[in-house]
């Protein structure tokens, strides 16, 4: 697979020819982030995935911990460590009320699907275990909507470290689907002293891989993933190792979205393009 296009998956090609067929409008696309995260593995790295149940959005499908922006995300008020809503703003093309709702969206949804928390008690430092009976009760408040995450950091004493997030890349779903989001993608290491742990109702099967590893087996068919997905574990396998993941982020344009379509929609090989 490359990102200059590949085969269209026959789910995706019956989709957009109803859509065409029916002269569909397309869905407004919900904004939303999602977090690779990443931990040493020997010589190499590994990246965290899990699978959707099946009743959710894209169920079955292995993805990267994530969801939807809230409104609550935008006019937070808390500490905040790195760069500023601003400079984020720059990086993405949104404004800053906007680029910290995509920020705080990437934190709050890796703690509430992964039980992993980007925060610390400064801007030097980075919470230890977070996998207690009292955090759990915590994180349990924020799925339900019974607390806010700036509420959740506000009573611990904790900055949110918004420099542990890399921005990576933005995907708008295709036109021809239903359901479409405005996905921003970050990496992040998974902080010393924290593990992933299965707690998201939203996923039934969790596991920790080498990206060329889990590419290799979703090529295989062992593993069912959309394209984004695919393409992202693809970008992170060549950056070679953590480091060269963290000089790759660096360089990337995470404010231009991927819009993919179908080319030859009508024809015998229908190609799925990323551009």
């Amino acid at each position: 697979m490359t990102t200059d296009g590949f085969a269209a998956p026959p789910a995706l090609v019956e989709h957009a020819r109803r859509f065409h067929a029916e002269g569909g409008v397309p869905a407004v696309p919900r904004v939303a982030a999602t977090v690779l995260l990443l931990r040493p593995a020997g010589d190499d790295f590994e990246v965290y995935l899990i699978r959707r149940v099946a009743a959710m959005t894209f169920g079955g499908m292995y993805a990267f911990p994530g969801g939807g922006v809230d409104r609550s995300d935008s006019e937070a008020h808390l500490g905040w460590a790195g760069p500023e809503p601003a400079a984020w703003g720059e990086r993405f093309r949104l404004d800053p009320a906007d680029a910290q709702a995509v920020v705080c969206a990437a934190a709050r949804e890796v703690f509430e699907e992964a039980g992993v928390l980007l925060a610390g008690p400064d801007a030097g430092t980075v919470v230890g275990d977070v996998s207690g009976d009292d955090w759990e009760a915590a994180r349990q408040d924020l799925v339900g909507r019974r607390t806010g995450f700036a509420d959740l950091l506000a009573g611990r004493g904790l900055t949110l470290r918004s420099d542990l997030l890399l921005p990576w890349t933005r995907w708008i779903t295709p036109e021809f689907e239903p359901r479409r989001f405005d996905t921003y993608f970050f990496v992040a290491l998974l902080p010393e002293g924290q593990r992933t742990r299965d707690v998201s109702g939203e996923a039934d099967h969790t596991l920790w891989l080498r990206p060329a590893d889990a590419l290799a087996r979703a090529e295989a068919g062992e593993l069912t993933m959309l394209p984004p997905t695919m393409v992202t574990l693809g970008e992170i396998a060549a950056a070679g190792d953590l480091a060269g993941v963290a000089r790759a982020a660096a360089d990337r344009d995470p404010g231009t979205p991927i819009l993919p379509r179908i080319e030859d929609l009508d024809g015998a090989q229908p190609r799925f393009l990323l551009r």
